[in-house]
């Protein structure tokens, strides 16, 4: 005889679900038509296009499609959404609160499968927007690593062609990092992340950068967390591009995040505890060498 019993519901996944509703609910609506440049006409629908839409749309329409607007000659068929929002933040394939953060102060989220990256404070979503990762051939390492150093314009050590602005490091041996560079709309670098200018001069001020012992030889404090994760489908259809038959195909779910970050979050916060008590003595340290007044 086997007798059933009923367990108690699983109160952190009643959380995350109550959680994802929420998110769910926070977002707006938005939905995608098609706006396709046909290979014998792209000079005329490309005329088109431009008449339809200003700048700034343009401009907001080709970052949802990972398009800057050097490389909108690259359009074969345009996600456009009915509203437009020059902040991305209504068309966020990010939740807009993960519960797993809330003590980490700040952390950079890039995702390989929907070439999109994130910034979360304490658990809320500041800011998303496009990238273009490393080609198949120069893939961006996964995983947790920490941002270094930064500098306002580096020069690639690829070609001394490549100006690179904005440039801020995460794998100080690899010399990967983020900054502005063409976005063509497909992973397409030498495994650094590039972004839109106005992303990268975002991201540049936003994050926070190691703290170096004396001399700079080894590190005495990490900058803030960063995550690369997921695979990119080569060859297969550009996930923005289903948008416009499911406008929520390229969500990432609370679940999917969680179970990404969770392995990772002792680290985090290991980390992040080692770097609040540096700098609150090189605060301490600061305020004793002022002259008394």
């Amino acid at each position: 005889m086997v007798i059933e019993k009923t367990l108690p519901q699983n109160n952190s996944a009643r959380s995350e679900k109550d959680s994802l509703k929420k998110v769910e609910a926070e977002k707006p609506a938005i939905k995608y038509t098609a706006f396709i440049f046909p290979k014998k006409k792209k000079d005329s629908a490309m005329a088109a296009f431009n008449k339809q839409f200003s700048k700034d749309e343009q401009y907001t329409i080709l970052a949802l499609n990972r398009l800057d607007l050097k490389n909108k000659w690259r359009a074969d068929t345009l996600a456009v959404p009915d509203k437009i929002d020059s902040t991305l933040m209504a068309y966020s394939p990010f939740p807009n609160n993960l519960e797993i953060l809330k003590d980490v102060h700040k952390i950079v989220l890039f995702s390989y499968p929907i070439q999109a990256y994130a910034l979360y404070a304490n658990g809320n979503l500041v800011k998303w927007g496009p990238t273009s990762m490393g080609a198949k051939k120069a893939q961006t390492e996964r995983g947790l690593t920490f941002a270094n150093w930064k500098k306002e314009l580096s020069i690639s050590s690829v070609s001394s062609e490549w100006k690179l602005p904005y440039n801020f490091n995460i794998h100080n041996r690899l010399g990967i990092g983020w900054h502005q560079y063409d976005l063509p709309g497909y992973p397409a670098s030498h495994s650094c992340l590039r972004l839109l200018m106005n992303d990268a001069k975002f991201l540049y001020n936003w994050t926070d950068q190691w703290t170096l012992n004396k001399g700079g030889a080894t590190v005495k404090a990490n900058g803030t967390p960063v995550i690369v994760f997921g695979d990119y489908k080569w060859g297969g259809k550009k996930p923005w591009k289903n948008l416009i038959q499911d406008a929520k195909s390229n969500d990432i779910s609370v679940k999917e995040l969680n179970d990404l970050i969770q392995p990772d979050l002792a680290k985090i916060l290991q980390e992040q505890k080692k770097t609040d008590e540096v700098h609150s003595q090189l605060t301490a340290n600061n305020t004793e060498q002022k002259p008394a007044a």
